[in-house]
């Protein structure tokens, strides 16, 4: 997710140094930023107020998975010239195609509507009315922004303002948890057999790794078209931003914890996601939370949407592209359309917001061994990297991630049909 949405810095030049390198590296920490999507904030204090800090140590694991798979992702769209739907029906026909596609897109679905619900709960909290009533004007107006080709320029600004997710770290000390304990659930893992400690990694890993996020990176480098020798750079972009993103993630968890966990507060609406800044916010603390929820939900549902819309395109063979007028491109516009409103009448279903969030969380873990797997053959596939596979260390990461993944996922779906029955 490290590189989403990821602005890119142009390339630095020849003879200029590492100096250079740090100016182009730049956009990382507002990227990491904007990986703070409403499905992992929402997950990351649903975790923090129900285990406190005992989920803290996946979070280390996130960090290596999730550079990881972002660098591969990049990796793919430089040298493919194509989105990861493209480059495996290229690889491996339409049938497989069709496969990557279903996972993907019942993935996208549920987050949009969980999005949706939570841009609109922003809006609930800052204008005190219920939030049922902002989903079809929110829906509205993030399928005009992408109608009208103004989405590219508002990220940038709404970018910026989730540093706001800052304010969790500020959070984090002033609520005064004990660090030894924190420390300790962070560097020595914790395992349980639980069914709630199952669906919390599961969440955690859903919502962190969730497809869509490489499937977009592999989307925006394809557009970029950066030459081969950019690679070292869109390396470095990726794992730089990953750092930053995971250090909210962690700090989100801890204020939570440290302020509604362990006081056995659960969290059930944005409202009560919101108490966890109240140490540092005070009285702003709902309007804070507001904020920066709204901000990144206007930048999620638009990238989720376009996603299923691209992918669909190369599917398909449809002209694609934000940059195309509608007029162009009028199946992929009717797809972003389609998929926003589609959501818009899910939303009515009556779920929480907070509680559609971690649903979806879980949802992203369980299709994500799916479209990573492809991802990883794809990468190695000379037919599609040329000269320029991923290597060994990559490439086993990458399957212990999709491995790790996939045993979670077949567990909790195991242990939940046992209940079941």
């Amino acid at each position: 997710m490290a590189s989403k949405r990821r602005q890119r810095a142009q390339p630095a030049k020849p003879g200029r140094g590492w100096l250079a390198y740090l100016k182009a590296l730049g956009p990382g920490i507002i990227s990491g930023a904007s990986d703070n999507d409403p499905t992992t904030v929402a997950t990351m204090a649903v975790l923090g107020a129900s285990t406190v800090y005992g989920l803290s140590w996946l979070l280390v694991l996130v960090y290596v998975f999730l550079a990881t798979i972002q660098i591969i992702s990049a990796q793919v769209g430089i040298v493919a010239k194509g989105g990861l739907q493209r480059a495996v029906r290229q690889a491996f026909g339409k049938r497989w195609g069709y496969l990557l596609l279903g996972a993907v897109l019942a993935v996208n679905l549920v987050t949009i509507v969980a999005d949706l619900e939570a841009g609109a709960a922003a809006l609930s909290l800052l204008f005190g009315v219920d939030w049922r009533w902002f989903v079809l004007p929110f829906g509205l107006a993030m399928l005009l922004l992408l109608l009208f080709g103004s989405y590219r320029a508002i990220s940038r600004v709404l970018e910026f303002i989730l540093l706001v997710f800052v304010a969790y770290v500020v959070s984090a000390f002033l609520a005064r948890p004990d660090w030894g304990q924190v420390l300790r659930h962070t560097l020595i893992p914790h395992l349980s057999l639980r069914h709630a400690y199952i669906e919390g990694m599961l969440a955690m890993l859903g919502t962190t790794l969730t497809s869509y996020a490489y499937v977009w990176e592999s989307i925006e480098e394809a557009e970029e078209r950066l030459p081969i020798r950019e690679l070292g750079l869109a390396r470095a972009d990726a794992g730089f931003g990953t750092v930053f993103a995971v250090a909210i993630f962690w700090f989100i968890l801890i204020s939570t914890g440290a302020t509604l966990g362990v006081n056995h507060q659960p969290v059930t609406t944005a409202a009560q996601a919101a108490q966890a800044l109240e140490p540092a916010a005070g009285a702003l603390a709902s309007d804070i939370f507001a904020v920066g929820l709204l901000a990144s939900a206007v930048l999620a549902v638009p990238v989720l949407a376009a996603t299923t819309a691209y992918m669909l395109g190369e599917e398909f063979s449809w002209r694609s592209g934000l940059s195309e007028p509608v007029r162009r491109a009028r199946r992929f516009y009717l797809a972003v359309g389609g998929a926003i409103l589609i959501a818009v009448v899910v939303a009515f279903a009556g779920v929480s917001p907070i509680r559609l969030l971690f649903i979806s969380s879980i949802a992203g873990g369980i299709g994500t061994p799916i479209s990573l797997a492809f991802l990883l053959l794809v990468a190695r596939d000379q037919r599609v990297m040329r000269d320029h596979p991923i290597g060994p260390v990559l490439t086993a990461i990458g399957w212990a991630a999709t491995i790790v993944i996939g045993a979670i996922s077949l567990y909790f779906i195991g242990h939940l049909l046992v209940r079941l029955v």
